[in-house]
């Protein structure tokens, strides 16, 4: 699916992913990724992958936007856009996907490079969360 295929809503959100990723901080990999979320409530959160020296300290463009989402006060997310410089278009990882299912199950993905766009649902990318039932 090309760019211009995307909804409007969609394009929009993969151009901010695109304009988050100009900030990313990945010395290491020199993988920059760019990710935004849009709230419930309309607004769109933009996030990029900040890499450390302690690989597990690293934090996914993905998972800066969800939190950029929660710390303005929102706990929704109706959609999601990932983009990178790469090849193909890259999915979110595995712990990702939880956090987004976390804020938004019903998501609406798109992720794209500068060639290529795809979409599709979290639901058909991460079909069976996790879910704490105490």
């Amino acid at each position: 699916m090309s760019a211009t295929a995307l909804p409007e809503n969609l394009s929009e959100l993969v151009e901010a992913a695109r304009q988050g990723a100009a900030h990313a901080y990945a010395p290491y990999s020199q993988y920059k990724v760019g990710a935004a979320v849009r709230g419930a409530s309309g607004r769109v959160y933009t996030g990029c992958n900040v890499e450390n020296a302690s690989y597990g300290a690293t934090v996914c463009a993905e998972r800066v936007a969800v939190f950029k989402l929660v710390s303005a006060g929102e706990t929704e997310l109706v959609e999601v856009a990932v983009w990178t410089a790469g090849p193909e278009p890259a999915m979110p990882c595995g712990i990702c996907r939880q956090v987004l299912a976390e804020f938004g199950r019903q998501a609406l993905v798109a992720v794209a490079t500068p060639g290529s766009v795809r979409q599709t649902t979290l639901l058909e990318l991460f079909p069976e969360p996790f879910v704490f039932r105490p």
